[in-house]
């Protein structure tokens, strides 16, 4: 056998398909703590801790926007369904919409409430005490907070339209109820909303944009009853919306209402996208806030005007970022450790640094000062909600595993893998020899069908990939591959273990094209004289194949470079044509120098003279490889 060992280094050269950005793991354990910390009554509340290092909860608060969070974990829910089509993303979306329809019944007449509260709950008094300014309504066996504003209604409707639309027909009879009943409260009032003592806490004939995309909801589940009240009120609002986006953009104070914004564009735009004054006017609050780096607006945008390769690169990289957020209220002043311009940050501020809060793209990203003691736990809504929503809309991926080599789903026990997906490592590192476990602080655990998990040797990491070697003695069937070494278990991915998975490597790594291969050219009257032979370069513009010219008295042979060949059941079984010739096989098995790596060496026989650029087909226990290519003159 002859090896050439300038080869390795294809392995971590080859073309690298990053997809950069946040982690499904890190999404579902989020949803997780939602549902077992943050629903006491059926709607989103952020539990208060005995202290900043203490799980146990002595109280709930941010009571008053609970409508609003509840509809944007409805719609993070939403959003999950379409991408997975998970049954616990449906069941979570079925309580979320359950939570809202509590907020409408409780108050009797189809207003909507802030919040629920059961009475005999140990956390009502507080509940009811930092709330009293919103009015405590009393409806047996609960509580309800008042004072309901526009927000509230904006986050619901939200949800709504997002459910309606990405979480199956299995809801949808009940999303168009549940709107009638809120849109109809709200026209039967004048668009204001009346409390049950007939004051009014807030009125949508202020906002155009916000009643137009009420109504537009409405009649988009229930098109019978409100599509002509909206085509009327569409005809006489439409060109008033530039007014108050213009007010909204004078400054940045209450900075929620660019929240508010862009929840309502959202409905507007992808359900009229052809409407002028719509356009116009968002187009005026995306123009202020594109630079604000915020991954919610981002992703909105995505959904309304379509792919930007920057907006969507940095949607992806702010979505990591807030990975390292803490979780809970802890205080943060940056007035001395970002540039200051007057009384905000000269630039938004790294998302990182950002004060704590419940929904960090509500917040100014000049804010300098925020938080509290440590002890308050937000939803994290702020990470599901965008995150799902670019799943659903084709922005992030799924982790997935394959061949090194080739876009193969199988690999082989001693064979190179690469797991691709979002936020898999903190950084970029690349091992050298002799391969390791921990790599950037990263580690991947490879449990196998029979329930055994093995660590494996890792040789490139990075946000977006992960080249590793399957475990020696993994067995066949479905595995999981799972990042570790983060903040515990990280992205999961399946994978496909067979006992021999043939692929072969190409010169640019993408799988296909001219093979990563050497040759060397022997005198036959003196096999000792040997001397290297050509098979490829690569400029900056791609690799081409380099003839390899045969002759009478010089042979020629090939050595092919590949993983998951090492396990065949016997040199027969592999077989090897060039331009559909077979050619005699000399060895199949490791590549000595390189873990993984495995060779194929083959002769060269006369009869592919001129045969130019011809595929090279490797099957291995009747598994075929990957077509590659050589150059034969």
């Amino acid at each position: 056998m002859w090896t050439l060992r300038a080869v390795v280094p294809v392995i971590f050269t080859f073309s690298l398909a990053f997809s950069a950005g946040a982690a499904e793991s890190d999404a579902l354990a989020i949803s997780a703590n939602i549902q077992a910390r943050h629903m006491p009554f059926g709607t989103i509340l952020d539990p208060i801790n005995a202290s900043p290092t203490s799980n146990q909860i002595i109280g709930y608060t941010r009571c008053g926007d609970s409508a609003l969070w509840t509809g944007g974990y409805l719609a993070a829910e939403s959003f999950r369904y379409s991408a997975t089509h998970s049954a616990s993303a449906l069941n979570n979306v079925q309580t979320a919409l359950a939570g809202l329809k509590s907020l409408v019944d409780v108050t009797g007449n189809d207003l909507l409430a802030r919040c629920i509260v059961s009475a005999n709950s140990s956390f009502a008094q507080g509940i009811e005490s930092e709330e009293a300014s919103n009015g405590i309504y009393q409806s047996p066996p609960n509580i309800w907070v008042g004072k309901t504003s526009r927000d509230e209604y904006i986050g619901v409707m939200f949800g709504l339209a997002v459910a309606y639309d990405y979480a199956g027909n299995a809801v949808q009879t009940d999303v168009s109820a549940l709107v009638t009943r809120l849109v109809a409260f709200l026209m039967n009032h004048g668009w204001t909303i009346v409390m049950p003592d007939g004051t009014s806490t807030d009125t949508f004939l202020i906002r155009p944009e916000e009643l137009l995309m009420l109504l537009q909801v409405a009649a988009h589940v229930n098109p019978a009853q409100f599509a002509p009240a909206y085509s009327n009120q569409r005809s006489t609002l439409s060109p008033t919306l530039v007014i108050p986006a213009s007010v909204d953009i004078s400054n940045n104070s209450s900075y929620f209402k660019f929240n508010l914004d862009y929840m309502s564009f959202y409905n507007l735009m992808r359900l009229e996208n052809m409407n002028s004054a719509y356009a116009a006017a968002y187009a005026i609050v995306r123009g202020y806030t594109a630079s604000h780096q915020n991954a919610f607006f981002d992703i909105i945008d995505r959904a309304i005007a379509g792919p930007n390769s920057a907006r969507d690169a940095e949607f992806s990289g702010l979505l990591q970022q807030w990975l390292s957020r803490p979780a809970r209220d802890t205080y943060v002043d940056l007035s001395k450790s970002v540039p200051v311009c007057g009384s905000e940050a000269c630039q938004p501020v790294p998302v990182p640094q950002r004060p704590p809060t419940d929904f960090l793209w509500q917040r100014d990203p000049f804010q300098l000062t925020g938080g509290g003691s440590g002890v308050i736990e937000s939803a994290g809504i702020d990470y599901i909600l965008p995150y799902w929503m670019g799943r659903a809309l084709g922005v992030l991926s799924a982790p997935t595993v394959q061949s090194a080599a080739a876009a193969s789903a199988m690999v082989a026990p001693d064979s190179i893998a690469s797991m691709y997906g979002s936020n898999l490592a903190n950084t970029t590192a690349q091992a050298s020899l002799p391969l390791t476990t921990n790599l950037g602080g990263i580690t991947l655990n490879v449990t196998d069908a029979a329930g055994q998990t093995r660590a494996a040797p890792l040789i490139y990491v990075s946000p977006g990939q992960i080249n590793f070697v399957v475990p020696s003695g993994t067995a066949a069937g479905a595995g999981s591959v799972t990042v570790g070494g983060r903040l515990g278990a990280g992205p999961t991915a399946t994978a496909t273990v067979q006992n021999v998975a043939p692929t072969l490597f190409s010169a640019d790594g993408t799988g296909t094209g001219v093979a990563a291969a050497s040759a060397i050219q022997v005198q036959a009257a003196n096999p000792q004289l040997q001397g290297p032979v050509t098979v490829y370069q690569c400029t900056a513009s791609g690799c081409a194949s380099v003839p390899i010219r045969l002759g009478v008295d010089t042979p020629i042979y090939l050595s092919l470079y590949g993983t998951g060949i090492r396990n065949r059941s016997s040199l027969s079984n592999v077989q090897v044509t060039i331009n559909g010739i077979a050619v005699p096989v000399l060895y199949a098995g490791p590549q000595p120098d390189f873990p993984g790596l495995d060779q194929v060496n083959v002769a060269l026989t006369l009869q592919l003279r001129g045969a130019g650029e011809s595929n090279v087909v490797l099957t291995v226990d009747g598994q075929p490889a990957n077509t590659v290519t050589v150059n034969v003159q």
